[in-house]
Parts: C-alpha cells; structure tokens; sequence
C-alpha cells in the first residue's frame, strides 16, 4: 500500500485509569471504603500503570470522595502505578501528599461560567491560587500536573475559542507546569476540533506535554481520540464501564470506557501494557457491583477477538 494512504499513529500509549477519582464521584449511593480499595486492587493487576485515585475536596463537595486519605494510605505497596490526585487548593494539596501522593492534578476550568459552578472564583483567581500548591509539591518534591475542564465546549457557553485555551496554557508556562490534560468535560468536541486545536498547540509549546481527557456525551470520544492519536498524544485518561461525569456540568455523563479504548487502540496495533480480558472482567464486576454501567461496548458486545462465528451459522447467513 502507497505510504501516501497510511495513517501515522504512535506505538505505544499511557492510560491513565480515572475510574477511583471521576468515575465514583457521581455515584449517589456510597461506595465503601473496602469495595474502593479492592477495586483499585484489581486494576492493577490489569497492567495499569497510572492511575487518579482520589480527589482531596471538602467532603460537602464531593461526599464520595470524603475517605480519600484511607484509600491512599491503603494502597501505597502498589508501587508499580504511579497514583495521582485532584486538588482545588493547598488544604487539599496538603492533605494528599500527607497521604503519599506523588502527583497532584491541579482543577481548572476554561471558563468563568464553569469555573463559578466547580470552584466558585473566576479562571483567573483560580491559576492564582496556584502559586502556594506549586510551591508546597516543591517542598515535598511531588509532581504537578495542569488541567483544562470544559476546554472543547463549555455547557453554560458553548464552544471555548482557541486562543481562550492558549491563554491558560501560557499562564501554566510560566508556573512551571510542563504537563496539562485538555478536559472535554461534557462531550462537545468534535475530530477536526481536536485535531486543529492539539496542532496550534503542540506547535505554540513544543515543550509541554499534553494529554487527553474524553467524555462519550455525544458518543464521539473514540473518533476524538483517534484525531488525537494522529497529532502524535500518547496519553489518555479513561474510566472503566465508561463511568463517571462532572457534577457541575449540566449534561455531563461518562468518560470513554477504559476497555473500549484499549480495544480500539489494540486493533490499531497500538501497544497499552494492559490486559483487556482482565480490563473488561474488573469493568464487568464494577458494572454489577455499582447496579449499572455508563456505556461500554465491550460490555454490550465484547472484543472482536472474541468473535468466532461457527461453520453451520455462516452457512445459514449465506442461504
């Protein structure tokens, strides 16, 4: 075949398993401590190997979350995934790393409208705030990642300009973050967004490092992430059953499924270092576990290598 029609995808991608941070915060009924940890557990024996865990927010935000501190100390002999956590502030940023987190992630919005609903300040007040986390994970020498939530399309006002995103990536810059994850919070983008928007961006800040972090909404996070794979991204965050959402984001529902992803990526020829019969057996015992899913289609009809049609079946389809 003529190299003119190839598509060039990398050969390797990290995912970041987001189920334990975003995938429970929406759950309503609470999720034990115990049933966490043991989930967490067998994730990793997936091949996982980085994972948000938690989220260190006032207990009234996100009361789900409010045993953050046990389900961090409970799993620290896990050295083999590098864990990390979502702060909104130094209260939280403390409170993690006293916990033994490594990595925090820090929560931005890309615009006022939804910044006002998930941090109650503007874009602006929030990277200020900024300043004392960096400096404490410095202390501690913890790691700090950058994020941008509704960076595609925000729900209260509509699609985000680019140079709005350029802006904040800018600010990151010269705070020293060299790692931010681009948020489709509620399923807006679309594969030529993408792809246009990680294009300026990788060329405006050849040195930062970008991750993507993909809603199904709309059910385009796949076809996102595939525009997102042919501008070179090799870091992904998903969640297992396709769980999880934002609270103050009025439509907001799963993330791309953990198994899906690997399996789409697997076809591709793409290496993951996870297993996916082992991903879709832990998605399949939280689906149970939790009473729903929040949209796998390896859950609804399992991955192509496992389709074997018989004989006799083909021969009736033929006649």
């Amino acid at each position: 075949m003529s190299r003119l029609l190839e598509m060039t995808l990398p050969a390797k991608v990290t995912i970041c398993e987001v189920a334990p941070r975003d995938g429970f915060q929406m759950e309503k009924e609470w999720i034990p401590t115990e049933e966490k940890i043991r989930i967490i557990r067998e994730l990793a024996k997936t091949g996982i190997q980085s994972m948000e865990i938690t989220s260190f927010v006032h207990p009234r935000a996100i009361p789900q979350l409010r045993d953050a501190e046990e389900v961090v100390k409970s799993v620290q002999d896990l050295t083999s995934i590098k864990f990390r956590a979502l702060v909104p502030n130094v209260r939280g940023a403390q409170r993690a790393i006293n916990a033994g987190i490594k990595k925090l992630k820090l929560m931005l919005s890309a615009t006022d409208s939804h910044s006002l609903s998930n941090a109650n300040c503007l874009v602006e007040e929030a990277q200020n705030g900024f300043a004392p986390i960096i400096e404490l994970a410095e202390k501690h020498r913890v790691k700090v990642g950058g994020s941008i939530s509704v960076a595609f399309g925000c729900p209260y006002e509509g699609k985000v300009r680019l140079e709005r995103i350029v802006s904040i990536v800018e600010r990151y810059t010269t705070m020293g973050i060299d790692e931010i994850s681009l948020a489709d919070t509620t399923g807006m983008a679309h594969p030529k967004q993408v792809f246009e928007m990680l294009g300026h961006l990788k060329s405006s800040f050849p040195q930062m490092t970008f991750s993507m972090h993909l809603h199904n909404t709309r059910g385009m996070a796949l076809a996102n992430a595939v525009a997102a794979l042919q501008q070179g991204i090799v870091h992904f965050d998903s969640s297992i059953a396709g769980l999880g959402g934002c609270p103050y984001a009025p439509g907001a529902s799963g993330n791309i499924a953990s198994e899906d992803l690997v399996h789409s990526l697997e076809e591709m020829g793409i290496d993951t270092g996870i297993n996916l019969e082992a991903l879709i057996k832990v998605a399949n015992d939280v689906k149970h576990s939790l009473g729903h899913d929040g949209g796998s289609y390896m859950l609804q009809a399992g991955p192509c290598s496992q389709l074997h049609m018989k004989p006799e079946s083909q021969e009736k389809i033929e006649q």
